[in-house]
């Protein structure tokens, strides 16, 4: 999964970032972060993950889940902005 190779290691001297290390989430689209976000779950429920990994794969699905909503929430406006028109003149 493309989830696998995005995990980073975290250091008590190097804090992880949650937006700074995930700044490609805003690029992908509903799918691409849906998808991700489910192997990231999937991941994170096995228990494999050494706890490091496992705070990183947290912030990462975070960012995913934050951008899925962000595309649901676009979604549901524009749907509202087109269905207000039609109440208007009904």
């Amino acid at each position: 999964m493309a989830c696998e190779n995005r995990a980073m290691s975290l250091s008590p001297d190097s804090p992880a970032s949650a937006t700074g290390d995930n700044d490609d989430v805003a690029a992908l689209s509903y799918e691409q972060a849906r998808e991700e976000l489910v192997g990231v779950v999937q991941r994170l429920e096995a228990g494999q993950v050494p706890l490091e990994d496992a705070l990183s794969l947290w912030e990462r699905g975070e960012a995913l889940a934050a951008r899925c909503q962000a595309w649901l929430d676009d979604a549901r406006a524009r749907l509202a902005a087109v269905a207000s028109p039609d109440q208007d003149q009904g």
